[in-house]
C-alpha cells in the first residue's frame, strides 16, 4: 500500500522520531510505513491522518497499478 506519510511529515517539518511520539509508536515503525515495510492498524492509520492533518484516504492508496 503507497502513502504519502514521508512527504506530509516533512511539509509539517516533523522528523520520523517526532510523528512516533505524537502517535505513540516507535521510530522504526514510522520508518516501516513510509517504505512500505508495514501496514498499520486502522486505529494507527487514524492517529496518523489526525497528526498530519489529513484523512485516511488521502493518506493511504492501494495503487490501481498494484492489483
Amino acid at each position: 500500500m503507497q502513502n504519502t506519510i514521508a512527504v506530509r511529515r516533512k511539509q509539517r517539518k516533523l522528523s520520523q522520531a517526532d510523528l512516533a511520539a505524537l502517535t505513540a509508536v516507535t521510530r522504526q515503525t514510522i520508518n516501516a510505513i513510509e517504505n512500505d515495510k508495514y501496514d498499520p492498524s486502522l486505529s494507527l492509520a487514524f492517529k496518523l491522518a489526525t497528526v498530519l492533518e489529513t484523512t485516511v484516504d488521502k493518506l493511504f492508496n492501494q495503487g490501481e497499478d498494484h492489483q
